[in-house]
């Protein structure tokens, strides 16, 4: 009765464990096994009024999706509600404004306002309003985010090879976007903020940049331009292109402020390779599900592990205590059986003697 009551309580949580440790690698089984696990229809409905509040049409929309794969009824009037929201008139009227926005300060809030910032990346005048910004005050000494000055470095290079490919390059020109506006808003983790930093120190050789930039001259300031781009060596940052891809194909795959979200979860490049991998799967429920899980949703955190390691130790010792128990069992039978035959034949034995 015992073992019975142990493995109906631990039962369900060793199989929990093992689904987690045989899926550790594959961020979309880890998320569907979340999402099933935390999602019901208070919590989708929640989750959905939540974002309508906070003025987030898009994830509302993208909870709608995601409870209408796991196949939850929500309230048709909520649902209506999160139609009404993404309407082409209700984004409309937020679009020219935030295109603007993005276009000027290169900071997007919305799809609108990464368009705007992806364009002007794209004519170079963010890459060079941002280099020129803060090369400025490199070069003279001053205070300068050296973190942004040398994405727009490689921002340039990047932008030159998507014109020299005919737009093959454009993923990364998205994702190099995306990074650079993630980290002027703040919505970048801070571990992998740091590793794009090692990566930045890299590839750009910030003494040949101070004297590019000291060098220039308004007369001719393509000169100048090219000055700075030859001072990027992307050869040096394979793991920074790579991270830029991987957030281009979020953005391809389930829209600006996915990737947004994925950056400010993700804690080095690896992370987001995953979850561009989930997107690629999930499309626009992509949202609903980082905003579920957070990290966890497609990764094994540390927490994670040592539950599904601690109850795999427990399965094993069980499995010892039934081990043990089994042989204590077989020798304790053995004994007797070994007894009751001695004991037969000393009474044998004795009948003997007396005959």
């Amino acid at each position: 009765m015992t073992l019975a009551a142990a493995a109906a309580l631990i039962g369900p949580r060793a199989v929990d464990s093992g689904f987690l440790l045989l899926h550790q690698d594959d961020p979309v089984a880890l998320a569907d096994h979340m999402v099933a696990k935390t999602l019901d229809a208070t919590v989708a409905r929640r989750e959905i009024e939540a974002a309508l509040a906070s003025d987030d049409p898009e994830l509302a929309a993208s909870f709608v999706e995601l409870a209408r794969e796991q196949g939850i009824a929500l309230d048709p009037a909520l649902v209506e509600r999160v139609a009404a929201a993404n309407s082409a008139t209700a984004l409309a009227k937020q679009a020219a404004g935030n295109f603007a926005h993005g276009f000027v300060s290169g900071e997007p809030q919305s799809a609108a306002g990464f368009a705007g910032t992806a364009a002007g990346d794209l004519f170079v005048f963010g890459d060079v309003r941002d280099a020129l910004r803060e090369g400025t005050r490199f070069a003279s000494g001053e205070e300068a985010d050296q973190f942004i000055l040398g994405l727009a470095c490689v921002g340039l290079v990047v932008t030159a090879g998507t014109y020299a490919t005919l737009g093959a390059a454009t993923p990364i020109r998205a994702g190099m976007s995306l990074v650079k506006g993630a980290y002027k808003t703040g919505r970048i983790g801070g571990r992998l903020a740091a590793s794009i930093g090692r990566s930045l120190r890299a590839a750009v050789d910030l003494p040949a940049l101070r004297t590019a930039i000291s060098s220039m001259s308004l007369r001719q300031p393509g000169a100048g331009l090219r000055g700075m781009r030859s001072t990027v060596k992307l050869d040096r940052a394979g793991g920074l292109v790579r991270l830029m891809q991987d957030t281009g194909r979020v953005k391809a795959n389930a829209g600006t402020r996915a990737a947004m979200d994925g950056l400010k979860i993700a804690e080095k490049p690896k992370d987001m390779a995953r979850i561009a991998r989930l997107a690629e799967a999930k499309g626009s429920k992509t949202r609903a599900i980082l905003k579920l899980g957070g990290r966890a949703a497609v990764v094994l955190t540390a927490a994670s592990f040592k539950l599904a390691s601690w109850l795999f130790s427990a399965i094993m010792a069980l499995f010892g205590f039934c081990s043990l128990l089994k042989s204590l069992t077989e020798r304790a039978t053995h004994r007797s059986f070994v007894w009751g035959k001695a004991r037969r034949l000393r009474r044998a034995r004795r009948a003997a003697a007396a005959v």
